[in-house]
Protein backbone atom coordinates (compact mmCIF):
# COMPACT_ATOMS: atom_id res chain seq x y z
CA UNK A 1 0.00 0.00 0.00
CA UNK A 2 1.39 3.35 -1.07
CA UNK A 3 1.75 6.07 2.15
CA UNK A 4 1.53 9.50 2.24
CA UNK A 5 4.78 11.45 2.36
CA UNK A 6 4.35 14.50 4.02
CA UNK A 7 -4.78 16.58 8.63
CA UNK A 8 -15.00 24.16 19.11
CA UNK A 9 -17.01 21.74 17.04
CA UNK A 10 -18.36 18.46 17.02
CA UNK A 11 -19.93 16.27 14.55
CA UNK A 12 -21.52 12.73 14.55
CA UNK A 13 -20.03 9.49 13.20
CA UNK A 14 -21.90 6.81 11.96
CA UNK A 15 -24.36 5.03 14.22
CA UNK A 16 -22.18 2.34 15.18
CA UNK A 17 -18.04 2.28 16.02
CA UNK A 18 -16.56 -1.13 15.39
CA UNK A 19 -14.85 -2.00 18.62
CA UNK A 20 -13.09 -5.35 18.58
CA UNK A 21 -13.39 -8.11 21.15
CA UNK A 22 -10.45 -10.71 20.19
CA UNK A 23 -10.72 -14.10 21.50
CA UNK A 24 -7.07 -15.96 20.78
CA UNK A 25 -7.82 -19.69 20.51
CA UNK A 26 -4.36 -21.41 21.46
CA UNK A 27 -5.16 -24.77 19.74
CA UNK A 28 -2.60 -27.85 20.21
CA UNK A 29 -3.26 -31.29 18.99
CA UNK A 30 -3.39 -34.34 21.66
CA UNK A 31 -0.79 -36.70 22.17
CA UNK A 32 1.48 -37.93 21.07
CA UNK A 33 2.07 -35.57 18.91
CA UNK A 34 1.48 -32.98 21.27
CA UNK A 35 4.76 -33.00 22.88
CA UNK A 36 6.87 -32.16 20.24
CA UNK A 37 10.46 -30.55 20.77
CA UNK A 38 9.58 -27.36 18.68
CA UNK A 39 6.49 -26.21 20.04
CA UNK A 40 2.68 -26.90 18.81
CA UNK A 41 0.48 -25.45 16.72
CA UNK A 42 -1.89 -22.72 17.78
CA UNK A 43 -5.10 -21.11 15.82
CA UNK A 44 -6.08 -17.98 16.87
CA UNK A 45 -9.51 -16.72 16.15
CA UNK A 46 -10.56 -12.93 16.15
CA UNK A 47 -14.45 -12.37 16.34
CA UNK A 48 -15.72 -9.16 15.88
CA UNK A 49 -18.60 -7.03 17.72
CA UNK A 50 -19.94 -4.04 17.00
CA UNK A 51 -19.77 -1.06 19.83
CA UNK A 52 -22.63 1.96 19.58
CA UNK A 53 -21.04 5.22 20.15
CA UNK A 54 -23.95 5.55 22.10
CA UNK A 55 -21.80 3.29 24.53
CA UNK A 56 -18.58 4.55 23.45
CA UNK A 57 -19.45 7.97 23.82
CA UNK A 58 -20.95 7.78 27.32
CA UNK A 59 -19.50 10.67 28.78
CA UNK A 60 -21.12 11.98 32.22
CA UNK A 61 -22.82 15.08 31.05
CA UNK A 62 -24.91 12.73 28.47
CA UNK A 63 -27.76 10.71 30.21
CA UNK A 64 -30.64 8.38 29.34
CA UNK A 65 -32.79 11.29 27.92
CA UNK A 66 -29.49 13.39 25.55
CA UNK A 67 -27.28 12.09 23.80
CA UNK A 68 -24.70 13.02 21.37
CA UNK A 69 -27.20 12.78 19.03
CA UNK A 70 -29.36 15.90 20.56
CA UNK A 71 -26.41 17.61 20.06
CA UNK A 72 -25.66 16.92 16.21
CA UNK A 73 -27.82 19.35 13.75
CA UNK A 74 -25.31 19.02 10.86
CA UNK A 75 -26.66 15.94 10.10
CA UNK A 76 -25.00 13.26 7.76
CA UNK A 77 -26.28 12.44 4.10
CA UNK A 78 -25.09 11.16 0.62
CA UNK A 79 -22.61 14.00 0.11
CA UNK A 80 -21.49 13.37 3.19
CA UNK A 81 -20.90 9.95 2.75
CA UNK A 82 -19.35 10.46 -0.25
CA UNK A 83 -16.32 13.54 1.04
CA UNK A 84 -15.84 11.99 4.91
CA UNK A 85 -17.18 7.98 4.66
CA UNK A 86 -18.68 6.90 7.25
CA UNK A 87 -19.97 8.82 9.92
CA UNK A 88 -18.40 6.04 12.89
CA UNK A 89 -15.62 3.41 12.87
CA UNK A 90 -15.81 1.02 9.94
CA UNK A 91 -15.69 -2.61 10.48
CA UNK A 92 -12.36 -4.24 10.40
CA UNK A 93 -12.28 -7.52 8.52
CA UNK A 94 -8.20 -7.89 8.44
CA UNK A 95 -5.43 -7.49 10.73
CA UNK A 96 -1.38 -7.51 11.69
CA UNK A 97 -0.18 -9.95 13.64
CA UNK A 98 2.87 -9.23 15.74
CA UNK A 99 4.32 -12.48 18.12
CA UNK A 100 7.19 -12.48 20.31
CA UNK A 101 8.90 -15.08 22.07
CA UNK A 102 10.24 -14.40 26.09
CA UNK A 103 11.38 -17.83 26.91
CA UNK A 104 10.75 -19.58 29.51
CA UNK A 105 10.19 -16.64 31.90
CA UNK A 106 7.25 -13.88 30.64
CA UNK A 107 7.40 -10.40 30.37
CA UNK A 108 10.83 -9.87 28.77
CA UNK A 109 12.66 -8.07 26.29
CA UNK A 110 11.55 -9.12 23.20
CA UNK A 111 14.48 -10.10 20.79
CA UNK A 112 12.95 -11.08 17.96
CA UNK A 113 9.34 -11.03 15.99
CA UNK A 114 7.16 -13.15 13.97
CA UNK A 115 5.35 -10.85 11.77
CA UNK A 116 1.67 -11.65 9.83
CA UNK A 117 -1.69 -10.46 7.98
CA UNK A 118 -4.64 -11.99 8.56
CA UNK A 119 -7.18 -11.91 5.94
CA UNK A 120 -10.77 -13.06 7.72
CA UNK A 121 -10.26 -14.00 11.55
CA UNK A 122 -8.47 -16.68 11.85
CA UNK A 123 -4.57 -18.14 11.90
CA UNK A 124 -2.79 -20.61 12.75
CA UNK A 125 1.12 -20.42 13.23
CA UNK A 126 3.56 -22.52 14.89
CA UNK A 127 4.68 -21.64 19.06
CA UNK A 128 7.65 -22.72 20.82
CA UNK A 129 6.73 -24.09 24.39
CA UNK A 130 7.40 -21.19 26.84
CA UNK A 131 5.64 -17.35 27.14
CA UNK A 132 4.45 -15.07 24.39
CA UNK A 133 3.25 -11.23 23.75
CA UNK A 134 1.19 -11.16 21.10
CA UNK A 135 0.30 -7.59 19.60
CA UNK A 136 -2.40 -6.90 16.91
CA UNK A 137 -4.13 -4.10 15.01
CA UNK A 138 -6.07 -3.69 11.91
CA UNK A 139 -4.72 -3.90 8.61
CA UNK A 140 -5.22 -0.13 7.31
CA UNK A 141 -7.68 -0.03 3.94
CA UNK A 142 -8.33 2.57 2.09
CA UNK A 143 -10.69 3.45 -0.92
CA UNK A 144 -7.51 4.94 -3.04
CA UNK A 145 -4.84 2.44 -1.52
CA UNK A 146 -2.87 5.46 -0.12
CA UNK A 147 -2.56 5.64 3.69
CA UNK A 148 -1.59 8.12 6.29
CA UNK A 149 -0.38 6.29 8.83
CA UNK A 150 3.48 5.00 9.14
CA UNK A 151 4.38 2.66 12.08
CA UNK A 152 7.83 2.32 13.49
CA UNK A 153 8.96 -0.97 14.39
CA UNK A 154 12.85 -0.46 14.20
CA UNK A 155 13.64 1.85 17.04
CA UNK A 156 12.45 -0.71 19.27
CA UNK A 157 10.86 -4.94 19.18
CA UNK A 158 9.30 -3.73 22.53
CA UNK A 159 6.71 -1.50 20.84
CA UNK A 160 5.48 0.01 17.94
CA UNK A 161 4.53 3.57 17.39
CA UNK A 162 1.83 4.68 14.92
CA UNK A 163 2.41 8.30 12.93
CA UNK A 164 1.17 10.58 10.22
CA UNK A 165 3.44 13.36 8.33
CA UNK A 166 3.16 16.61 7.72
CA UNK A 167 0.88 17.43 4.58
CA UNK A 168 1.47 21.22 2.49
CA UNK A 169 -1.32 22.77 3.83
CA UNK A 170 -0.13 25.19 6.25
CA UNK A 171 -1.62 27.12 8.98
CA UNK A 172 -0.86 30.99 10.30
CA UNK A 173 2.27 29.24 11.96
CA UNK A 174 3.23 26.03 11.50
CA UNK A 175 2.37 23.21 9.13
CA UNK A 176 -0.47 20.72 9.60
CA UNK A 177 -0.46 16.75 9.29
CA UNK A 178 -2.49 14.53 7.56
CA UNK A 179 -5.13 12.73 9.94
CA UNK A 180 -4.42 8.86 11.01
CA UNK A 181 -7.21 6.57 9.68
CA UNK A 182 -8.81 5.01 11.83
CA UNK A 183 -6.77 2.66 14.17
CA UNK A 184 -7.64 -0.58 16.61
CA UNK A 185 -5.29 -2.12 18.68
CA UNK A 186 -4.72 -5.15 21.05
CA UNK A 187 -1.53 -6.34 23.44
CA UNK A 188 -1.33 -9.54 25.36
CA UNK A 189 1.89 -10.50 27.52
CA UNK A 190 2.92 -13.56 29.34
CA UNK A 191 0.72 -15.70 27.34
CA UNK A 192 2.24 -19.24 28.18
CA UNK A 193 1.92 -22.28 25.84
CA UNK A 194 3.15 -25.22 28.13
CA UNK A 195 3.27 -28.71 27.38
CA UNK A 196 1.37 -30.01 30.76
CA UNK A 197 -1.79 -28.44 29.30
CA UNK A 198 -2.28 -26.28 32.19
CA UNK A 199 -5.55 -23.69 31.56
CA UNK A 200 -6.38 -25.83 28.22
CA UNK A 201 -9.87 -27.23 27.60
CA UNK A 202 -10.54 -30.07 24.81
CA UNK A 203 -12.76 -29.63 22.06
CA UNK A 204 -14.41 -33.27 21.93
CA UNK A 205 -16.00 -31.77 18.18
CA UNK A 206 -12.55 -30.91 16.62
CA UNK A 207 -10.54 -33.87 18.95
CA UNK A 208 -7.54 -30.48 19.84
CA UNK A 209 -7.06 -29.02 22.97
CA UNK A 210 -6.77 -25.21 23.13
CA UNK A 211 -6.67 -22.29 25.12
CA UNK A 212 -8.61 -19.10 25.03
CA UNK A 213 -7.61 -15.71 26.09
CA UNK A 214 -10.00 -12.87 25.61
CA UNK A 215 -8.52 -9.77 24.01
CA UNK A 216 -9.83 -6.33 23.99
CA UNK A 217 -9.37 -4.87 20.36
CA UNK A 218 -9.87 -0.72 21.11
CA UNK A 219 -9.83 2.06 19.02
CA UNK A 220 -6.52 4.16 19.36
CA UNK A 221 -7.42 7.08 16.86
CA UNK A 222 -10.45 9.36 17.84
CA UNK A 223 -13.55 10.64 15.71
CA UNK A 224 -14.58 14.05 16.25
CA UNK A 225 -17.67 15.32 14.34
CA UNK A 226 -16.82 19.40 14.20
CA UNK A 227 -20.31 21.88 13.39
CA UNK A 228 -19.72 25.69 13.38
CA UNK A 229 -23.43 26.93 13.50
CA UNK A 230 -24.37 30.38 11.82
CA UNK A 231 -27.58 31.99 13.07
CA UNK A 232 -28.96 34.56 11.45
CA UNK A 233 -26.45 34.04 8.64
CA UNK A 234 -28.94 35.44 5.57
CA UNK A 235 -27.26 34.97 3.08
CA UNK A 236 -23.45 36.66 4.82
CA UNK A 237 -21.26 33.76 4.62
CA UNK A 238 -21.66 31.33 1.35
CA UNK A 239 -19.53 29.05 1.60
CA UNK A 240 -15.79 27.40 2.83
CA UNK A 241 -12.98 26.79 1.60
CA UNK A 242 -13.28 23.27 2.23
CA UNK A 243 -10.57 22.90 4.77
CA UNK A 244 -10.45 22.56 8.95
CA UNK A 245 -7.79 22.74 11.28
CA UNK A 246 -8.26 21.27 14.75
CA UNK A 247 -4.76 21.58 17.05
CA UNK A 248 -3.09 20.27 20.24
CA UNK A 249 -2.91 16.97 19.27
CA UNK A 250 -0.44 14.21 19.74
CA UNK A 251 1.78 13.42 17.02
CA UNK A 252 2.28 9.53 17.46
CA UNK A 253 0.46 6.58 19.56
CA UNK A 254 2.08 3.66 20.71
CA UNK A 255 0.15 0.71 19.58
CA UNK A 256 0.86 -1.25 22.22
CA UNK A 257 -0.44 0.49 25.13
CA UNK A 258 -2.96 2.85 23.01
CA UNK A 259 -1.02 5.86 25.09
CA UNK A 260 -0.21 9.25 22.93
CA UNK A 261 2.47 10.96 22.70
CA UNK A 262 3.01 13.91 25.03
CA UNK A 263 6.01 15.02 23.70
CA UNK A 264 5.21 16.28 20.11
CA UNK A 265 1.91 18.23 19.43
CA UNK A 266 0.32 18.68 15.69
CA UNK A 267 -2.46 20.75 14.12
CA UNK A 268 -4.79 17.86 12.12
CA UNK A 269 -6.22 18.74 8.57
CA UNK A 270 -9.15 18.25 7.66
CA UNK A 271 -12.70 18.14 5.04
CA UNK A 272 -14.96 20.51 5.50
CA UNK A 273 -18.70 21.06 3.83
CA UNK A 274 -20.77 24.51 3.81
CA UNK A 275 -24.75 23.09 4.35
CA UNK A 276 -27.52 25.66 4.42
CA UNK A 277 -30.80 25.52 5.85
CA UNK A 278 -30.49 23.10 8.44
CA UNK A 279 -32.53 22.78 11.27
CA UNK A 280 -31.98 23.17 14.93
CA UNK A 281 -35.06 23.18 16.80
CA UNK A 282 -37.46 25.12 14.93
CA UNK A 283 -34.59 27.71 13.79
CA UNK A 284 -33.18 27.46 10.22
CA UNK A 285 -29.35 27.51 10.68
CA UNK A 286 -26.43 27.49 7.98
CA UNK A 287 -23.30 25.15 9.60
CA UNK A 288 -19.95 24.43 8.60
CA UNK A 289 -19.75 20.75 9.41
CA UNK A 290 -16.69 17.96 9.05
CA UNK A 291 -15.30 14.89 10.85
CA UNK A 292 -11.62 13.90 11.41
CA UNK A 293 -9.64 11.46 13.33
CA UNK A 294 -6.52 11.71 15.84
CA UNK A 295 -4.55 10.43 18.26
CA UNK A 296 -6.16 12.01 20.70
CA UNK A 297 -4.80 14.28 23.79
CA UNK A 298 -1.02 13.98 24.62
CA UNK A 299 0.22 11.37 27.58
CA UNK A 300 -3.11 9.38 27.77
CA UNK A 301 -4.85 6.47 26.51
CA UNK A 302 -8.16 7.76 26.39
CA UNK A 303 -9.93 4.59 26.48
CA UNK A 304 -9.00 4.34 30.14
CA UNK A 305 -10.30 7.75 31.36
CA UNK A 306 -13.57 7.33 33.63
CA UNK A 307 -14.37 11.27 33.94
CA UNK A 308 -12.67 14.68 33.19
CA UNK A 309 -11.19 15.55 36.15
CA UNK A 310 -8.65 12.40 34.87
CA UNK A 311 -7.68 14.05 31.78
CA UNK A 312 -4.36 15.74 31.81
CA UNK A 313 -3.92 17.98 28.89
CA UNK A 314 -1.37 20.34 28.80
CA UNK A 315 -1.76 21.88 25.06
CA UNK A 316 -4.84 24.34 23.85
CA UNK A 317 -7.26 23.24 21.11
CA UNK A 318 -8.00 25.73 18.45
CA UNK A 319 -10.54 25.14 15.57
CA UNK A 320 -9.57 26.80 12.48
CA UNK A 321 -11.75 27.29 9.55
CA UNK A 322 -12.24 29.89 6.24
CA UNK A 323 -15.76 31.54 5.36
CA UNK A 324 -16.19 33.07 2.03
CA UNK A 325 -18.56 36.11 2.29
CA UNK A 326 -20.85 37.09 -0.36
CA UNK A 327 -18.42 39.70 -1.47
CA UNK A 328 -16.09 37.10 -2.37
CA UNK A 329 -13.52 37.90 0.60
CA UNK A 330 -12.14 34.85 2.43
CA UNK A 331 -11.89 34.73 6.53
CA UNK A 332 -10.57 32.68 8.86
CA UNK A 333 -12.29 31.91 12.21
CA UNK A 334 -10.37 30.16 14.66
CA UNK A 335 -11.88 29.10 17.66
CA UNK A 336 -11.00 28.12 21.08
CA UNK A 337 -12.64 24.41 21.53
CA UNK A 338 -10.01 23.90 24.71
CA UNK A 339 -12.51 22.64 26.98
CA UNK A 340 -14.31 20.98 24.76
CA UNK A 341 -12.18 18.82 23.66
CA UNK A 342 -11.55 18.01 27.25
CA UNK A 343 -15.14 16.84 27.93
CA UNK A 344 -15.09 14.77 24.96
CA UNK A 345 -11.46 13.21 25.41
CA UNK A 346 -12.04 10.19 23.08
CA UNK A 347 -13.73 11.59 20.44
CA UNK A 348 -17.49 13.08 20.13
CA UNK A 349 -19.51 15.98 18.60
CA UNK A 350 -17.69 19.71 18.98
CA UNK A 351 -20.40 22.58 18.59
CA UNK A 352 -19.26 25.99 18.39
CA UNK A 353 -22.21 28.78 17.37
CA UNK A 354 -21.82 32.12 16.23
CA UNK A 355 -24.66 35.19 15.80
CA UNK A 356 -23.52 36.80 12.41
CA UNK A 357 -25.49 39.66 12.94
CA UNK A 358 -22.52 40.49 15.21
CA UNK A 359 -19.87 39.76 12.49
CA UNK A 360 -19.45 42.60 9.71
CA UNK A 361 -18.57 41.73 6.13
CA UNK A 362 -14.84 42.29 5.37
CA UNK A 363 -13.82 44.77 2.69
CA UNK A 364 -10.22 44.53 2.38
CA UNK A 365 -8.73 43.54 -0.59
CA UNK A 366 -6.53 40.52 -1.14
CA UNK A 367 -6.12 37.31 1.01
CA UNK A 368 -7.88 37.16 4.04
CA UNK A 369 -9.88 40.19 5.31
CA UNK A 370 -9.22 38.69 9.10
CA UNK A 371 -8.98 36.42 12.08
CA UNK A 372 -11.62 36.39 14.39
CA UNK A 373 -10.92 34.42 17.78
CA UNK A 374 -14.54 33.35 19.37
CA UNK A 375 -14.70 32.64 23.07
CA UNK A 376 -18.12 31.37 22.95
CA UNK A 377 -21.57 32.08 21.25
CA UNK A 378 -23.20 31.14 24.59
CA UNK A 379 -21.15 33.13 26.73
CA UNK A 380 -21.53 36.54 23.76
CA UNK A 381 -18.04 37.21 24.36
CA UNK A 382 -16.21 37.64 20.99
CA UNK A 383 -13.21 39.25 20.12
CA UNK A 384 -12.32 39.70 16.30
CA UNK A 385 -9.93 42.00 14.78
CA UNK A 386 -10.95 43.51 11.41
Amino acid sequence: MMKRSNYHILTVTRSAIVVAVTSLLLCCIPEPPLHLFDGGDVTIDLPMVKLELDAYWDYELYDSVTSWRDEWYYGWDETDQRIFGEMGYSEVDAFCLRRYFTGTEPLRPHTSVLSNTINGNSFQGKYTWGYWDILVWNDIKTPDGVQSLNFDEKTSLDYVTAYTNPSMVATRAERTFFQPEELFSAYEQGIEINRDLKDFEYDPITGIYFKKLNLLLEPITYIYLTQVILHNNRGKIVGVDGIGRLSGFAKKTVVNTGVADDDEFITVYYDTRFKPNCDMEGESVDIVGGRLLTFGIGGQNANRIKHRNEVKDKMPHYLDVTMQFRNGMDSTFVFDVSEKVRRRWKGGVITVELDMDTIGIPSRNGGSAFEAVVKDYEEETHEFDL
